[in-house]
């Protein structure tokens, strides 16, 4: 069963609805109770991070993301539920769920915000999350921070917006992505399936 975190995000249905076109059971993930029977997360992403992460916390969602976590669940961050991995946002000053060490930082003003529509992804590392998916393959983007880990070796993909980005984080039974996958085409439903079926 494929849980699915609610905190009142616009894109928690579109996610849904890509997973079950996939032919995988899923249930909404509300409060803590609804953890139960769950055998992968995903934490998708729309919003900011000072406000969602009021959310998670007035539920008690936090605290059960990182026990499920920690007892070594398959779990998929998608855009701000990348960004809300790490340890510190600098999107409303907001302290997150400090998965990975590293922090979220905005884009310079030389490039144009948000980073909106398609752009390549640079695979700096095997990852089973990439099987069957070409290296520079193109995905859908939306955001205007991005995350910046403190260990290197947590980058599994890059993407090139004025700068180079972390857009895949990844380490243990997490990963994360910056861009869009129930937005991406068939790339990005490669990427939901290798999620759900072989992670």
């Amino acid at each position: 069963m494929i849980g699915i975190i609610d905190y009142g995000a616009g894109n928690l249905y579109s996610v849904e609805k890509a997973v079950k076109l996939l032919n995988f059971p899923t249930k909404i993930i509300a409060e803590p109770r609804d953890f139960i029977g769950i055998d992968k997360i995903i934490f998708p992403g729309v919003g900011s991070a000072g406000k969602t992460m009021e959310i998670i916390r007035a539920h008690g969602l936090d605290h059960k993301i990182k026990e499920a976590i920690k007892e070594g669940i398959p779990f998929l961050g998608i855009c701000l539920g990348m960004q809300l991995l790490m340890e510190y946002s600098k999107e409303n000053d907001t302290y997150c769920l400090s998965i990975f060490e590293g922090a979220v930082h905005p884009f310079q003003n030389s490039v144009k915000v948000p980073h909106m529509g398609w752009n390549e992804v640079h695979q700096k590392s095997k990852h089973p999350i990439f099987k069957n998916i070409p290296d520079t393959s193109d995905f859908y983007f939306v955001h205007s921070f991005y995350v910046q880990p403190k260990n290197e070796t947590d980058t599994f993909g890059t993407t090139n917006y004025g700068q180079n980005f972390c857009s895949v984080i990844g380490k243990d039974n997490v990963i994360g992505v910056q861009f869009h996958p129930e937005k991406s085409a068939e790339a990005g439903l490669a990427i939901l399936e290798n999620f759900c079926g072989n992670f």
